[in-house]
């Protein structure tokens, strides 16, 4: 195993400035004479809580010591924002990367992107949908999806029952006042978006998730394999969601040996 102690942590990075509002990223970076891959590794949450610092002793860490760094993001939350701000300040990190990412000894050529629950979608969207502009280019060459929703539209029909029942979902905070069957929950599905050109895709989901269906993983892999896309689909027996399973030595690495094996050269 590889030993965390080799993992250099740089705090309170400022990827991007929005309405006045800074938005911050910790670097995990493992040590090297030479620069590195890079992930940008969105946090879930429900788009209503969560942070970059989450889960980094159990998971960032562990998984940048296996040789791939990670830049943890933060990014706006509902209430105070919905979709789609929430995917444009992921693709601000991932131009951060692009533009300062050498002078923290990042491979600016070998970018990809890592998100669980929440930010799997955000993730998907973000390598689905890649986004070169006048503000520079928002793309990457892997993704890693652990347990997200990838059909908003799907996973928020309710018959009236369910609807009367059932807490409020995620739905909302993502798209605000717009109804799950809106064009807008089409607009903020990934699945939507699914093409022969989608860089390779590693899914991961547990079988015995309560919060999100792994019918949703399962879907966006097939169309992808449809699509004529690369993509693997791992299922973790007997985890929930966010559960400790995906934390193992044995899963981080294979994530982390995804992602050096995809992220080539391109610069």
């Amino acid at each position: 195993m590889v030993s965390t102690r080799s993992v250099e942590v740089t705090s309170g990075l400022v990827y991007a400035d929005t309405d006045g509002v800074p938005l911050h990223a910790d670097l995990f970076r493992p040590a090297s004479d030479a620069p590195v891959p890079v992930v940008v590794y969105v946090h879930g949450g429900g788009f209503e809580v969560g942070s970059r610092t989450d889960r980094a002793q159990e998971r960032l860490i562990p998984f940048a010591a296996h040789g791939v760094a990670v830049l943890s993001v933060d990014y706006r939350l509902a209430p105070d924002a919905h979709f789609p701000a929430p995917l444009h300040d992921v693709r601000n990190a991932i131009r951060w990367i692009r533009n300062s990412g050498s002078d923290h000894g990042l491979d600016t050529g070998r970018i990809g992107i890592w998100g669980a629950s929440a930010g799997a979608l955000l993730s998907a969207m973000a390598a689905l949908r890649p986004e070169v502009n006048e503000l520079g280019d928002a793309s990457v060459q892997a993704a890693a999806l652990w347990f997200g929703v990838y059909d908003v539209a799907a996973a928020g029909a309710r018959s009236w029952l369910e609807g009367a029942v059932l807490p409020s979902s995620f739905e909302r905070a993502l798209l605000g006042a717009q109804a799950p069957e809106s064009d807008l929950a089409r607009e903020a599905s990934a699945i939507e978006s699914v093409s022969a050109d989608a860089p390779p895709i590693l899914l991961a989901h547990g079988d015995r998730d309560q919060m999100v269906s792994i019918a949703q993983s399962a879907d966006l892999h097939r169309a992808l394999v449809r699509a004529g896309s690369k993509t693997t689909f791992v299922t973790v027996g007997g985890a929930g969601h966010e559960d400790v399973r995906f934390e193992t030595h044995t899963h981080l690495a294979m994530t982390a040996a995804f992602f050096e094996s995809e992220l080539t050269q391109t610069m």
